[in-house]
């Protein structure tokens, strides 16, 4: 019987439970006599209303996805990009194609995520994907196309790079010209669906690893720390040594004629 238990015994039996059993000894410890034990129930009962809100979270994530299913679409791929807003480096861009039933525990958009977090979502979403494929844009094409066109062109690639065309896209936020598959831009999609956040991960953990591997050689620009972005500590490496073949020019046309613009001040 609880009552005869110690508050120690307890708290063992509560960190080994079922979720299925939570309500049952939520009530049993609510009514013991000792404060101590009543407090391991609201924990509990605030543990399990934690877990409750994050199914629902989950469950809303595939709105999207279950609309297109409705309408008869089947193979459906969430697309997002990493690095459009950087001075170094690639923009990657990431499709997913998860199935119906899929549920990825603690997906989020991969912005909200910790680094650890991101990494161990990255293999999960890759081995419960139907289908992914990855699509990389370098500095050279971005500054030739401009970082929007570079952007659906990492699209168009990581679309490429599938075993199968999707029937159906959803976006996060943009629409890619010219393709023949009807498509779904949502704003905020990386915290909205599923599977935009699934690419959203696969594209942010890529592209953090190609800094990371840019930092190995030019380690003056610390590319591991910030990714390429536009840090205080960047632009003062810049204004040392210079830009480097992985930078932008076109995101730096300031700082080569000699000044900053708004847009870049230190």
């Amino acid at each position: 019987m609880i009552e005869n238990m110690s508050v120690k015994q307890i708290n063992e039996i509560v960190s080994n439970l079922e979720i299925n059993e939570y309500l049952k000894y939520i009530d049993i410890l609510k009514n013991d006599k000792r404060a101590s034990v009543q407090k391991i129930a609201l924990k509990l009962s605030k543990k399990l209303d934690d877990i409750r809100k994050e199914e629902i979270r989950l469950q809303n994530m595939k709105i999207f996805e279950n609309e297109a299913y409705k309408r008869g679409f089947r193979y459906i791929g969430g697309i997002d990009e990493a690095g459009r807003g950087p001075l170094a480096g690639p923009v990657v861009a990431a499709v997913v194609v998860l199935s119906e039933d899929t549920i990825i525990k603690g997906i989020n958009d991969s912005k909200k995520l910790s680094l650890k977090k991101r990494q161990e979502l990255f293999d999960i979403i890759k081995e419960k994907a139907i289908d992914y494929g990855i699509g990389i844009v370098d500095n050279n094409e971005i500054d030739k196309l401009n970082i929007l066109n570079a952007t659906y062109e990492a699209m168009k690639k990581a679309l490429f790079n599938l075993k199968n065309t999707p029937d159906y896209l959803l976006i996060d936020a943009l629409t890619i010209p010219n393709i023949n598959i009807p498509q779904k831009p949502i704003i905020e999609g990386d915290r909205k669906s599923i599977s935009i956040s699934a690419a959203s991960i696969l594209a942010k953990v890529t592209r953090d690893k190609i800094m990371e591997e840019y930092d190995k050689l030019y380690p003056q620009y610390k590319f591991a720390k910030h990714k390429g972005y536009g840090t205080k500590e960047h632009y003062e490496a810049i204004k040392i040594y210079g830009i480097t073949p992985i930078h932008r020019k076109t995101f730096l046309k300031s700082i080569l004629n000699g000044e900053l613009d708004e847009n870049h001040k230190l």
